[in-house]
């Protein structure tokens, strides 16, 4: 497959089948699991961030699962050190690197770099959401189109946190996240996809209502497997709050805020399950301006589910590996 050390992308919407994929993936083909996922490198954070079981775990490891505290904070550009360093390793031992997850930021900042960016300025933070509470995002993501229309294209209109940083980033030092990240790439030398032979996969069914009915049985699922106790003791902690990275993750934040009073249990249940949606939605959202991406349907065209072996099948075949 080429002279250069090959990479696998495996992405994806939340609860598509990334890990199942993965892991069958180990049967065929000598390869490491790298985690691309922003919730996965907390520890304690196992029920609610779907993290592959202990015996998942055992039988595919995967490296950059469990690695902060959910009182520190973790970043792309944190990871992109942290992935660099992995697959390097993976290399020297004569496999291949698989990088799985959904958080499409991490796998953009391996592929184009990521520049450094400003500080974080509080007092500007605090204009930002002062404007939002006044405006609403989606007045602020309008701003940032303006301003810095390729990253405004890749957020949706209420993904605040985002918003707020971009524009945070601009009103700090005048330059745009895009303007940064071009010169960053320019001094950092080859790019990411001219140092490997990278295969980029995506796993998704075709009709989305039913990505949305997988969402719902696992965020049930969840708490039948005890989400709830888990955020009770990160909350007996005593030092984690809302604001947090960590806590701010899908799921968690609904859970915490209804722990904490601000609405009943059917309300998380709901807020939680669109919080869900709205996440798959920003993945597709990514994926579907992504070059060279290849997907592997989970579902025919017809709407009916695909064994775990066509699936699997379907994978290797864009990879140019026969099925063992």
């Amino acid at each position: 497959m080429g002279s250069k050390p090959q990479v696998i992308f495996l992405m994806g919407p939340t609860a598509s089948g990334k890990t199942d994929l993965a892991i069958a993936l180990r049967q065929h083909l000598p390869v490491e699991l790298i985690s691309v996922d922003s919730a996965l490198v907390y520890r304690g954070m196992d029920v609610g961030s779907a993290k592959p079981t202990a015996e998942e775990q055992a039988a595919a490891p995967h490296r950059l699962i469990d690695i902060c505290d959910p009182a520190e904070s973790y970043n792309a550009g944190q990871f992109v050190k942290d992935a660099e360093r992995e697959i390097a390793h993976i290399h020297a031992a004569g496999r291949i690197p698989l990088l799985v997850g959904g958080t499409m930021l991490y796998f953009k900042a391996l592929l184009d770099g990521l520049a450094d960016m400003p500080a974080t300025d509080p007092a500007i933070r605090a204009q930002v959401e002062q404007e939002a509470a006044e405006r609403g995002w989606p007045a602020l993501h309008a701003e940032l189109a303006r301003i810095d229309p390729d990253t405004a294209a890749q957020l949706h209109p209420n993904h605040s946190q985002r918003i707020s940083r971009a524009l945070e980033v601009y009103r700090t030092g005048g330059k745009t996240m895009t303007e940064l990240r071009a010169e960053q790439q320019a001094a950092a030398g080859r790019p990411f996809a001219e140092r490997f032979n990278l295969v980029q996969l995506a796993i998704g069914p075709h009709d989305r209502a039913v990505l949305h009915a997988r969402i719902e049985r696992r965020f049930m699922k969840m708490l039948e497997l005890g989400f709830e106790d888990e955020v009770r003791a990160l909350m007996a902690r005593g030092d984690l709050h809302r604001d947090l990275p960590a806590i701010r993750a899908v799921g968690y934040r609904q859970m915490w805020e209804h722990l904490e009073g601000d609405y009943d249990r059917n309300s998380m249940i709901e807020k939680g399950i669109a919080a869900s949606r709205q996440l798959a939605k920003r993945q597709l959202t990514w994926l579907r301006g992504w070059d060279g991406v290849n997907w592997v349907y989970t579902d025919n065209s017809a709407g009916i589910g695909l064994s775990s072996q066509e699936i699997v099948h379907q994978a290797l075949n864009c990879l140019g590996v026969t099925p063992l």
